[in-house]
């Protein structure tokens, strides 16, 4: 039986003002089974094109800890996968951001979020 589940896309903005930003990652979320998970991907040579003084190590601390926050770490354990989705996709203005919220229908929650990396976040070189 399929359950509603919600996703959004993870952000990198290296440079606020210019509006321009790279999908770097996936949150997947499905309040029915308890599932929150995030994954990500850094392409530094494209995350480059869009900010050359990006400081990638700062960038990949904050997806570290993003996904910590999804899993419930630290602070956030205290927080229901629900309310830790809320927080992850709130509006920001800082160098990752979420984009709206998604829903769809799925029986394989971990599958949508594989399949959304393949399809929105990874990029096949020729």
């Amino acid at each position: 039986m399929p359950h509603v589940f919600e996703y959004a896309l993870v952000r990198a903005v290296p440079r606020q003002e210019r509006a321009e930003f790279m999908n770097v990652g996936v949150i997947v979320h499905c309040a029915p089974l308890r599932f929150l998970r995030c994954r990500t991907h850094l392409d530094p040579e494209r995350l480059r094109a869009l900010d050359p003084a990006l400081d990638l190590e700062v960038l990949a601390d904050a997806l570290h800890s993003w996904c910590q926050a999804g899993d419930g770490a630290g602070p956030m354990a205290v927080s229901t996968p629900s309310q830790r989705f809320r927080w992850l996709t709130a509006p920001r203005s800082t160098i990752l951001q979420a984009s709206p919220a998604h829903t769809g229908l799925t029986d394989d929650p971990a599958g949508e979020l594989e399949r959304l990396m393949r399809t929105h976040v990874l990029v096949e070189r020729p």
